[in-house]
């Protein structure tokens, strides 16, 4: 299904893109979260007319995200937890665990936007990478202290 992109979406594209999806993308979660229209000639006018409110959206969502990185980077993360004698966390760090970290500090931010590389399964310091915006992360650590 071809469709015409109102937001950015992370690994498909910017706005104002066609794109084609799998149908089932586009009718259960593009179409109903008002992120993209289907392509035809209606679609394609309508989306002429509010082109300009679509970018001035997707500016002020850029402008959040940067504001956001900028208070990333004043941040430490650091967790207290249990461990074995060789410095092995019983579990590991999640990223819903970081979410909660961020929101007590007022920091609002989506799993989707947590990239782990390496899972955190031990004491020390860690580095994840938070990717608010496409094009615009920023490497932050984790330290893992012992309880």
């Amino acid at each position: 299904m071809r469709v015409i992109l109102t937001t950015t979406i992370k690994k498909l594209g910017k706005v104002g893109d066609t794109v084609t999806v799998k149908p089932g993308y586009a009718r259960n979660y593009l179409l109903p979260n008002k992120m993209a229209l289907r392509e035809n000639k209606k679609n394609l006018e309508y989306y002429d007319k509010i082109k300009e409110e679509i970018k001035e959206n997707e500016t002020k969502k850029l402008n959040l995200a940067k504001d956001l990185v900028e208070k990333i980077k004043n941040i430490k993360i650091i967790f207290n937890k249990e461990s074995d004698e060789k410095d092995q966390l019983y579990g590991s760090i999640s990223k819903k665990e970081i979410i909660d970290y961020l929101s007590e500090k007022n920091i609002k931010i989506k799993s989707d936007d947590i990239l782990i590389k390496n899972q955190i399964k031990s004491l020390g310091e860690h580095k994840i990478e938070i990717n608010p915006y496409e094009n615009i992360s920023e490497e932050v650590s984790i330290i893992i202290n012992k309880n």
